[in-house]
């Protein structure tokens, strides 16, 4: 498909304005970045290519040179990529946030605790409690049908994360978990400890405060 024939917020710059960056995918970011194709590629079938390149060879095997030798990248985008890969090892390394409690969660939330719908977050620790990423998982009324533990954990397999925290907002301002939250929250849970994934913790989160899903009483 041509990229003109997708729907407006269907394309990755229009979805990522609407939805935000966690709803993209890897090749649909770095379409953002490239901004267009080539003659017969179109910039996410390019992105796709260009992505292949560095998961095979590894992000410090790939050089400027080597992307500029991609058809429709050039020494310009060749530079960019790697220019944005080097900012982003070194904010992973030194700019991650350090999650010690339920009231660092909502701190790392405060995009979502006010929204008149419920969105549910992961975050991704490292060995260190240091958050690796932070994806919004789902957007609506929570239960275990919209959040498959399939979900949840397959990222969490992909960045080789330690442990698991999730959170959702409650736009009604109760703090008190409903029936479905602690299904989720069980689900979640057994399925980490099959992975060897531990979730550390459920928080519910509001506009004001937050509470944490007792993991001992959910089960």
């Amino acid at each position: 498909m041509r990229i003109k024939d997708m729907h407006t917020t269907d394309m990755p710059r229009e979805k990522l304005v609407r939805y935000g960056a966690a709803r993209l995918s890897d090749h649909e970011l770095l379409a953002v970045l490239l901004g267009s194709g080539t003659k017969g590629m179109n910039v996410l079938a390019l992105s796709k290519k260009v992505l292949a390149l560095l998961r095979a060879r590894g992000t410090d095997g790939v050089s400027a040179a080597d992307l500029a030798a991609v058809r429709g990248i050039g020494a310009a985008k060749g530079a960019q990529i790697i220019a944005l890969l080097a900012l982003t090892e070194r904010l992973h390394n030194h700019g991650r946030a350090e999650v010690l409690s339920a009231k660092d969660v909502w701190s790392l939330c405060h995009d979502i605790r006010s929204s008149k719908k419920e969105h549910f977050v992961a975050l991704y620790l490292d060995t260190q409690n240091r958050v690796i990423e932070r994806i919004i998982v789902s957007i609506g009324t929570l239960n275990s049908s919209l959040v498959h533990p399939r979900e949840v954990f397959e990222p969490a397999l992909k960045l080789s994360a330690a442990h698991l925290l999730v959170a959702h907002n409650h736009p009604s301002g109760s703090l008190e978990p409903s029936p479905e939250d602690i299904d989720v929250t069980i689900r979640l849970k057994n399925a980490g400890e099959l992975l060897g994934i531990n979730l550390l913790d459920h928080v519910i989160l509001t506009d004001t405060t937050y509470k944490s899903i007792s993991l001992t009483a959910a089960q």
